[in-house]
C-alpha cells in the first residue's frame, strides 16, 4: 500500500503537450498540502517546465524533478515507490505504457492515464489486474475526454432514475476541437492493429468475471437522423468503459443497455467523418501509407491557446427506466486538452485526497471515484445537469 510515501502525485511525461497542460493545471489548482513532483527523461526540459510553473505559482520553484524513462524500469520503480499516485501522459500507450503500469501494480501505487486505446487497456487488465488487486493499487485508465464524460455522464444519469429497474441509456457526443500529435498517432496505431485488438479483447472477455444474474449489454446502432442531428456509431473506447462500470456497480440495475453515438448537425459533416475514418483505417493497414499518415503530425504538435479557447464539447444522455425518462448533459470547453488536463489532474487529486471506494485492480472512473470526482469536476467548471425529467409516455 502507498500510505506514508514522499509524494501524493507524480506527473510522468510532464513536458509533452498534454503533460504540460496538466502540470499547469496542478500548479494553479492543487491544494497547498499536495506534495507533487514532475517526472520525465529529459531533465533540461523538466527544469524549463518548472520555471514556467513558478510563474503560475511561486511555490512550484521548489518542485522535485525525477528522472524516469520507459526504457529504464529501475527509474520507473524509483518513482512508483515514492508516490501514492502516478499520472502518465506518455503515449501511444501501446508502445510506451506498460512498464509504468507494471511497477505501479507491483508496488501498490495508484496509476492514472489518458489512453483511449482499447488494446492497451485490455492487455493491462490481462497482465496486471490480479497483481494490482493483491497490492491494493488502483489502475484507472481513460481519465480524460476518453472516457470521463461518457463514464461519469452515464453514472450520473443512472442515478436520476429509480433503483432496481431495467435502464436504457443512449449517449450523443458533440464537440468542436483540434487534437495533438499524441492523440493522432494513437488513433492511427490503433487502426493498424484492429485484428490484434479484437483478439486481445476476446481474451479479456474469457478472463474477466461477469455480473451473474444481472444483464449488461451494448446497443449497436446504424447511421441515422434522430433528435435533430445526424447520428453515427462511435468507434471509441467509451462504451466499453461504461459497460464495465455497469457490470461492477449494482446501481445500474438488473438489465442495463447503453449505446454510444456521435451527433452532428449537418449531413456533409457526417459524411466527412465516415469517409475520413474509413480512409484512415484502410491506409493504416499498409506500412508505407501508415508511415505517411504518422508523419503528418510531429511530436509536440497541437492546437494553440486561441483555438482551444473556442473549443467545446457536449455529451447528452437520453435514458429511461422505472417509468421515468430523463435527458442529462455533461459539457465543457476544449475537450481534448484543456478539459482533459483538468479531468486528469482532478482524478489524481481525488484518488490522493478524497474518501473514495475501497477498490483495487483495473477499475473505471465511476467505480474508483464516482460522485466524488463528479463533485470535483463540477467545482472545476465542467457541467453535469438534468435537462428534462418526466414520466415515460410509453
Amino acid at each position: 500500500m502507498s500510505v506514508g510515501r514522499e509524494f501524493d502525485v507524480v506527473l510522468f511525461g510532464a513536458t509533452g503537450f498534454t503533460g504540460s497542460l496538466t502540470a499547469e493545471y496542478l500548479a494553479a489548482s492543487a491544494p497547498n498540502a499536495c506534495r507533487w513532483a514532475l517526472a520525465g527523461r529529459n531533465m533540461t526540459k523538466l527544469e524549463a517546465l518548472r520555471t514556467r510553473l513558478a510563474a503560475i505559482n511561486p511555490a512550484c520553484a521548489s518542485l522535485d524533478l525525477l528522472r524516469a524513462d520507459v526504457h529504464d524500469p529501475a527509474s520507473l520503480r524509483a518513482v512508483a515507490v515514492r508516490s501514492r499516485t502516478v499520472v502518465s501522459t506518455v503515449g501511444p500507450y501501446i508502445h510506451h505504457g506498460e512498464p509504468l503500469v507494471a511497477v505501479c501494480a507491483e508496488e501498490g501505487t495508484d496509476y492514472l492515464d489518458l489512453t483511449g486505446e482499447p488494446e492497451f487497456v485490455d492487455r493491462m487488465y490481462l497482465a496486471h489486474h490480479e497483481k494490482a488487486v493483491q497490492s491494493g493499487a488502483r489502475l484507472v485508465h481513460c481519465c480524460g475526454f476518453d472516457s470521463i464524460p461518457a463514464d461519469l455522464g452515464a453514472y450520473y444519469t443512472v442515478q436520476q432514475l429509480p433503483e432496481d429497474v431495467p435502464i436504457k441509456v443512449q449517449a450523443f457526443m458533440s464537440a468542436s476541437a483540434g487534437f495533438s500529435a499524441g492523440t493522432y498517432h494513437s488513433a492511427i496505431t490503433a487502426f493498424s492493429r484492429l485484428r490484434v485488438m479484437a483478439s486481445v479483447a476476446a481474451r479479456r472477455r474469457r478472463a474477466e468475471d461477469r455480473p451473474g444474474t444481472r444483464e449488461v449489454h451494448g446497443i449497436k446502432g446504424l447511421p441515422r437522423h434522430e433528435y435533430g442531428s445526424w447520428v453515427l456509431p462511435a468507434p471509441v473506447i467509451d462504451p466499453q468503459v461504461v459497460l464495465r462500470s455497469a457490470r461492477a456497480l449494482d446501481r445500474y440495475g438488473p438489465d442495463f443497455s447503453y449505446g454510444h453515438n456521435i451527433a452532428v448537425r449537418r449531413l456533409p459533416t457526417a459524411a466527412a467523418i465516415l469517409g475520413g475514418v474509413g480512409a484512415a483505417v484502410l491506409l493504416a493497414q499498409v506500412p508505407p501509407a501508415r508511415r505517411w499518415l504518422l508523419a503528418r503530425m510531429q511530436s509536440g504538435d497541437g492546437p494553440d491557446e486561441q483555438k482551444r479557447a473556442k473549443a467545446w464539447f457536449r455529451a447528452r444522455f437520453v435514458a429511461e427506466g422505472g417509468g421515468r425518462e430523463v435527458l442529462t448533459e455533461v459539457s465543457g470547453g476544449d475537450p481534448g486538452y484543456d478539459e482533459t488536463a483538468k479531468m486528469l489532474a482532478e482524478s489524481a487529486l481525488c484518488l490522493a485526497f478524497d474518501d473514495v471506494p475501497k477498490v483495487a485492480g483495473q477499475v473505471t472512473t465511476a467505480v474508483a471515484m464516482g460522485n466524488r470526482l463528479i463533485d470535483r469536476l463540477q467545482r472545476a467548471g465542467i457541467t453535469f445537469r438534468v435537462v428534462e425529467d418526466r414520466a415515460s409516455v410509453r
